[in-house]
């Protein structure tokens, strides 16, 4: 129950830490471009790559706080991007694959849901 705690607790800290960047983001350089969003998936592939360069086994606790909570409600980029990271130091193959089939298949997923919410 305590890892549950603090995924959720993490999460609600950084889903309010993204749109405060949001916000802050569209008051300084408009709405034209999705600044803010940019800014979060940059910061956050910044954090989780510091944070699982730091963290070991021993601090289950803190990665779930930091890395899945508080991260993971910032931008879900920043784990797309470690697991990305870690494919390619021994499987760049899969890594590729993996980029490349998010991508791909998110945006269609995303279409797809558009056009299906239209109907």
């Amino acid at each position: 129950m305590t890892q549950i705690l603090l995924v959720a607790l993490g999460g609600a800290l950084g889903s309010v830490a993204r749109y405060g960047v949001g916000l802050m983001a569209a008051r300084i350089f408009g709405i034209a471009f999705p600044w803010g969003t940019l800014a979060v998936n940059i910061l956050g592939g910044l954090l989780m790559g510091i944070l699982a360069a730091r963290l070991g086994p021993q601090q289950e606790e803190l990665r779930l706080l930091l890395g899945v909570g508080l991260l993971g409600g910032f931008t879900t980029f920043s784990t797309f991007s470690l697991e990305a990271l870690r494919l390619m130091e021994h499987a760049p193959f899969h890594a590729l694959t993996y980029v490349g089939a998010s991508l791909v298949l998110s945006l269609a997923a995303c279409w797809a849901g558009l056009m299906l919410g239209r109907i």
